[in-house]
């Protein structure tokens, strides 16, 4: 089974109007039935409201201004995954289940809340718990609760609290786009279980989107996961991305991790981006991905870099029922 740990399918959905239940939109690589033909059996998806201030790219014709209008918006990705059907998995018993009685064409998700502004005071997380939220990043840009890419600063009083009532939650904590210093306050506060969903290798293509070799060590130590991003400015600096640059990543955070065990895909294949700017043409391209990668790992790493390692994470961090 494929795990893809950063998808925002509701996103594209609502805000963009590329659907999820036929074929891909044009120049786009994900829907249901391509995620089922290529073998995904599990994704990673997301509530991402945009801001106001957010890129072009991330930038739809809904946008929030504050907590309130991105509560609603989240709400309604929420709602479009139940019309779409799409099987949520809350805790280890149902992980289990599905994965045993598992075969291609079958696809569950993961919620993953991108952005904690949804959530407009930390005492209504449990709200959003009960909806099905397993995994919360507090930032993209700047929100409420932490610094975010291209914005500096640590975590606020608000994004304090939102950490202590995820770890009385059994949240897992996302640390993808948070800025170095709300980073730095959620390792010297955080008792869960920790991971970056989409951020590969700051050594390779610099930025605060990225992660450092000692944030992919720090995570890799508490027993987390990293997840490499599919998107051509994150795997490198300039020109056409392909796998060999995903497979360079995986590499380089595999030897920063102390092994390819806490590595696996976090595509964000549907983020702003399209087709041109990933290095697939189609999903059916990620068949290539695992030969490539033998030439590094084993059978078995190669089998967990693909999911395996997704679905041990979460057999250790989802609540037990």
């Amino acid at each position: 089974m494929i795990v893809d740990a950063h998808l925002d399918i509701a996103w594209n959905a609502i805000g963009e109007g590329r659907g999820f239940l036929g074929p891909p939109a044009e120049g786009y690589v994900v829907s249901r039935p391509a995620l089922q033909a290529a073998g995904v059996g599990l994704v990673f998806a997301t509530l991402y409201a945009a801001p106001a201030e957010a890129t072009k790219s991330m930038r739809t014709r809904f946008v929030y201004e504050n907590g309130h209008e991105a509560h609603l918006m989240a709400t309604a990705e929420a709602n479009y995954y139940r019309a779409c059907e799409l099987p949520l998995l809350r805790s280890r018993a149902e992980l289990a289940r599905y994965v045993r009685g598992w075969r291609k064409g079958r696809l569950a998700a993961v919620m993953l809340m991108e952005g904690a502004d949804p959530i407009e005071s930390p005492e209504q997380l449990g709200v959003w718990v009960e909806r099905g939220v397993r995994i919360i990043g507090p930032a993209w840009g700047r929100t409420r609760y932490a610094g975010g890419t291209h914005a500096p600063g640590g975590l606020t009083e608000l994004g304090v609290q939102l950490l202590v009532a995820m770890m009385r939650k059994k949240v897992i904590l996302d640390l993808s786009h948070l800025a170095d210093q709300s980073e730095a306050d959620a390792f010297g506060m955080w008792r869960g279980p920790i991971m970056c969903s989409h951020s590969n290798a700051r050594a390779i293509v610099p930025g605060d989107r990225q992660i450092t070799d000692a944030t992919a060590a720090e995570v890799a130590r508490r027993g987390g996961m990293l997840g490499v991003s599919f998107y051509e400015h994150h795997l490198r600096r300039s020109g056409r991305a392909t796998l060999d640059d995903v497979v360079k990543h995986v590499l380089h955070l595999a030897k920063a991790a102390g092994g390819p065990e806490h590595l696996g895909l976090g595509t964000d294949l549907d983020g702003g981006f399209n087709a041109a700017q990933s290095p697939l043409r189609t999903l059916g391209d990620l068949k290539r991905l695992p030969a490539m990668l033998r030439r590094h790992f084993s059978a078995a790493q190669v089998e967990g870099v693909m999911g395996g390692n997704w679905l041990g994470f979460l057999g250790k961090s989802l609540p037990a029922a």
